[in-house]
């Protein structure tokens, strides 16, 4: 948007987003979700509880669980794995950290992994208050719904082309939203809060540089910006009640060159982002999952063997390949998973991606990555235009016999139109959670967190997440 009068009549035209954003949040009940939303977020506590405990077992996640454990304060709420409680602020850096920890944690459309961020300060601030189940489900729904739409609102294909990260940068806003319904805040005191999020709000782009781990701890400083946020706000500290919208220094205005102010409140109450909520069957960048999903296929379907393939040409839209199609230098387990050259060939070897593809010792194997500094990446104008509304891509092979075959996928698996099923998270949970803390103590936390939303309180299943005794298998 270079037309600044346009830009400045555009912040006049949407002046009141941030406050009707904040009213929804306020009014957010239990009844107010839909039944078809309730399952969709049913799945998502067991799918970040997974994500989180088998977190908790690599390097970077047992680094933030020590320092959130140093930090202390006072004894609010469990850190997960640590048999200990500390202050809400560091539970929640911890923890959303390790759901964020190997990249498997949901995500969507809207470029943001919400679980990471939301979940903990559902269960960290809802043991805080001693609130039930039915709270712990409006407070999830409360910050779904604001994280994917303040996403969609930025334009997130243009924000991410700005090296943001949105999942950090959209973060504070649904962990303030996700605490204040736990809270209680009637709606200016909501707008407030969101204020307050908003002016923290941070994560770029640059960890594919070096593979470092701060792409791991956005979702966690994320929940801990927005708690604090909503703690300020609840006092009294106001925070400014325009930030999404104000033509100077607004949020939206900021993170983007053609922000899209009106998704804040289109269909608000009755159109439902969270129901698009992605699952992840592969440990690898969402992006990614419609190639591996084609290069799986192709090679199942027509019996090939790595060394029957000549050449490998992935098709994919012009954002993917600024975000995932880098050279690969097998240098780090967090470039492995962003990596679609890697993501690609493993896949091709393994039939899988999951977190046998991503140890230390795989993604450094010199056929696998002979193999990936061989796949061909080209922007596919169709997949292109259709990108982030569809996270498409196209794989082809050239045999050795000059065959080409071709697959394209649209909807990979766990995409809502291909949709993981509630068993099918089942499942994933209990490899993901038996491999860091057993399959006895597993099943236990399988069955509070299923029956979380009809509980009485959230103190049985923290607890469990609190006294779990990690195992440190993953040395990452």
């Amino acid at each position: 948007m270079d037309d600044l009068k346009t830009w400045k009549a555009l912040a006049r035209e949407h002046r009141g987003i941030t406050q009707e954003l904040a009213g929804f949040i306020a009014s957010m009940r239990a009844e107010s979700v839909p039944k078809a939303t309730e399952a969709i977020l049913g799945k998502a506590l067991v799918d970040a509880l997974g994500c989180g405990l088998y977190g908790l077992t690599t390097r970077w996640g047992r680094i933030m669980r020590a320092y959130a454990a140093e930090q202390g304060g006072p004894a609010e709420a469990g850190l997960w794995g640590g048999q200990q409680r500390i202050s809400v602020g560091n539970s929640v850096l911890s923890s959303g950290t390790a759901i964020h920890s190997f990249d498997f944690d949901d995500h969507s459309r809207a470029k943001i992994h919400p679980g990471a961020v939301v979940v903990p300060v559902a269960l960290a601030l809802g043991e805080r208050q001693k609130v039930s189940g039915r709270v712990i489900l409006a407070a999830m729904a409360a910050g779904y719904e604001t994280m994917n739409r303040v996403s969609q609102a930025a334009n997130p294909g243009r924000a991410r082309m700005r090296g943001w990260h949105l999942t950090g940068t959209c973060g504070t806003f649904a962990a303030a939203a996700t605490a204040s319904v736990i809270l209680g805040l009637d709606a200016a005191t909501t707008a407030s809060a969101l204020g307050l999020a908003g002016t923290q709000s941070a994560g770029v782009w640059a960890f594919t540089a070096d593979g470092s781990m701060s792409k791991r701890m956005h979702p966690g400083r994320a929940a801990q910006d927005g708690v604090t946020a909503a703690l300020l706000a609840a006092r009294g500290f106001e925070g400014p009640r325009f930030i999404l919208e104000a033509e100077d220094g607004g949020f939206l205005f900021t993170m983007s060159d053609t922000p899209r102010p009106g998704r804040i409140i289109e269909g608000l109450g009755s159109l439902w982002h969270t129901d698009a909520t992605c699952f992840k069957p592969h440990a690898c960048c969402g992006s990614n999952h419609a190639c591996v999903d084609a290069a799986i296929a192709l090679m199942s379907e027509h019996r090939l063997m790595v060394n029957d393939v000549e050449r490998v040409v992935a098709g994919i839209p012009s954002v993917v390949q600024t975000q995932t199609g880098f050279d690969y230098h097998a240098d780090s387990v967090l470039n492995a998973q962003m990596s679609l050259r890697y993501n690609i060939a493993v896949a091709m070897f393994d039939g899988q991606a999951y977190l046998e593809q991503f140890t230390s010792e795989r993604i450094v194997e010199p056929r696998v990555v002979a193999l990936a500094r061989k796949v061909e990446i080209e922007v596919d104008l169709d997949i292109d235009r259709a990108y982030p509304e569809i996270y498409g891509g196209r794989v082809t092979l050239i045999t050795r016999q000059g065959q080409m075959l071709s697959k394209s996928i649209e909807y990979s698996r766990g995409m809502p139109e291909n949709p993981m099923s509630h068993t099918d998270i089942e499942r994933k949970f209990l490899s993901l959670a038996s491999a860091a803390v057993g399959l006895p103590k597993a099943a236990e936390i399988l069955a509070l967190a299923n029956g979380m939303f009809v509980a009485d309180s959230v103190l049985s299943l923290n607890a469990l997440l609190t006294d779990a005794v990690v195992s440190e298998l993953a040395q990452q």
